[in-house]
């Protein structure tokens, strides 16, 4: 977890302001958790279940009908409405459970599997039909019952409990869209998912173990389709995760933060952050949802601006880890082996085979004074340049390349190179690791990058155009294009015009050269594009 991004704490007397929260905690977009923040809660004392809150709440809220979670899987309750019922019951109902398992619990009994539940919740029920089959207590979950709501006022059915609750001072300026109440009568587990609107989560009695990830990490827990009606929810298991399916959620651990909450603390959860919520027994908490300064601020019509300009952001940032995989260690490693080389004395053969490739081509008529090039470039260059000449003439039967090629805007991906392990490698390849060229162009300092490119296009245009036609990846050309503006912004203007005239004029149709770089460069976009999707938004294209 990045340091920027963890979680503070305030004790009581260190509350902060409305200003304060706004400028420093909120707009920061981080969590923070406020000790003791409820404390003064007539909700505190009243509805505190080992003080008679029970049989508090019983007398404000007996005859209100609530909506509960009814869980086939509890203790844990999936937001996925396929894996869980919304069954409605009198608020009275699910207090005499709450107080069956408060007996239980005193009494030392094991109250998981009680059969018999079901006869008791329906002879309470005006409606006993809401509720089918065999029901323990701990498979009912009062979730997100609305104290307050601004859009769905009809749906309020617990407004009376608003005279016992504070919003607390730091809130006082925000337009609230929802008061909630959470009670559960059992231990339970939510499923980890992300809320729409900022969250301050108030825990009134018992105990809340609240694990959190930041919205980056949404890889990690393959958040649901963005279509389907749980889109904010992971699809991984809490019971039993299946890392062959989801192999990158084994590593959600070390994107998250745990809080553990005792009555009287709050936590803010921003928008957008994924939490996990563990609850003890007879645990009862309130939160206050609104909507983020950000959402609140966003004009319709410019949605589709923002939403291509942070898709691009993010496929931006995708294409740069995917090449980031392949550190500065890889330069270095170039060199000592150039180096090495020299030392050995093996810079002679390396010559010698070059000179041997270049009698073979086809020079297009150039004389021999124009390959004394090759003598005057550095170990690093010689060595790169070997390899690719190499991995080229590995690929391509030599006497295919002393052929005219016919140059074209499309590609033939049907050529292919072998790595070491004799591994055959398509230009469809867009991982750095697994292509042998892009790999090499990405070591190159941009100079020597140069140096090779212009004594290839000098001695082997053939083999370059090999290379750039025929052999270049979507990764190869996004590095390629990468270390092409490394060299304009080291050049001078009329040194760049220089390089790309040799450069292109070493093919028989400059634009096919320059539409196979472009379009492989946007095959590699393309496909960043596409691990968005997958990773942020649940869908596989």
């Amino acid at each position: 977890m990045e340091e920027s991004l963890e979680i503070r704490s305030f004790e009581f007397d260190q509350l902060p302001s409305a200003t304060q929260f706004a400028s420093q905690i909120e707009s920061n977009n981080i969590p923070a958790v406020f000790k003791g923040c409820i404390k003064d809660w007539k909700a505190f004392p009243n509805w505190n279940p080992t003080e008679g809150g029970l049989d508090y709440l019983q007398e404000r809220l007996g005859t209100s009908v609530v909506e509960a979670m009814l869980s086939r899987t509890a203790p844990i309750f999936y937001g996925d409405i396929r894996r869980h019922e919304r069954v409605a019951l009198p608020f009275s109902t699910f207090i005499g459970l709450c107080k069956q398992h408060k007996q239980k619990m005193y009494d030392g009994c094991d109250d998981s599997v009680e059969p018999e539940i079901h006869r008791q919740v329906d002879s309470n029920l005006e409606s006993p039909s809401l509720l089918s089959g065999d029901v323990a207590p701990q498979q009912l979950y009062l979730a997100q019952a609305p104290i307050m709501s601004a859009e769905n006022e009809e749906t309020v059915q617990l407004e009376t409990l608003k005279e016992d609750i504070v919003t607390p001072a730091f809130l006082e300026t925000k337009k609230l869209a929802a008061i909630n109440l959470w009670m559960n009568n059992a231990k339970s587990k939510s499923s980890t998912h992300y809320d729409p609107h900022h969250n301050l989560l108030c825990i009134v009695a018992g105990c809340k173990q609240v694990v959190l990830w930041p919205p980056a990490a949404s890889p990690m827990l393959y958040p649901m389709s963005v279509y389907g009606e749980a889109s904010n929810h992971s699809s991984i298991s809490l019971e039993n995760p299946d890392f062959s399916i989801y192999p990158r959620a084994e590593h959600s651990g070390e994107y998250s933060q745990k809080v553990i909450l005792h009555a009287g603390d709050a936590l803010f959860i921003p928008e957008g952050w994924f939490h996990q919520v563990d609850s003890d027994d007879l645990t009862i908490a309130v939160n206050f949802w609104w909507r983020s300064s950000i959402m609140s601020s966003l004009s319709e019509h410019m949605d589709a601006y923002y939403l291509r300009r942070i898709l691009r952001r993010m496929m931006d940032r995708e294409m740069n880890q995917a090449l980031a995989k392949a550190s500065s260690a890889d330069r270095e490693r170039l060199k000592r082996h150039a180096c090495e080389i020299h030392t050995n004395g093996e810079l002679d053969s390396m010559e010698h085979d070059l000179d041997q490739s270049c009698q073979k081509q086809d020079l297009k008529g150039k004389e021999p004074q124009q390959r004394i090039l090759l003598q005057k470039i550095g170990p690093c260059s010689l060595q790169a340049l070997h390899d690719l000449v190499s991995l080229v003439h590995d690929c391509v039967n030599v006497a295919d390349i002393n052929q005219p090629m016919q140059s074209s805007s499309t590609f033939n991906s049907e050529l292919n190179v072998k790595n070491d392990n004799g591994k055959i490698m398509t230009t469809e390849m867009f991982h750095l690791e697994d292509d042998p060229i892009a790999k090499i162009l990405w070591t190159l300092e941009p100079h020597a990058l140069q140096e090779v490119f212009v004594v290839m296009a000098h001695n082997f245009p053939r083999t370059l155009e090999v290379l750039i036609l025929h052999l270049l990846s979507p990764v190869g050309a996004e590095v390629l294009t990468r270390k092409f503006d490394e060299m304009d912004q080291k050049t001078s203007e009329e040194d760049r015009k220089k390089f790309y005239q040799v450069f292109y004029g070493a093919f028989d149709d400059q634009f096919a050269a320059m539409d196979a770089i472009l379009n492989r460069k946007e095959l590699f976009a393309l496909q960043a594009f596409k691990n968005v999707m997958d990773k942020y938004l649940g869908e596989k294209l």
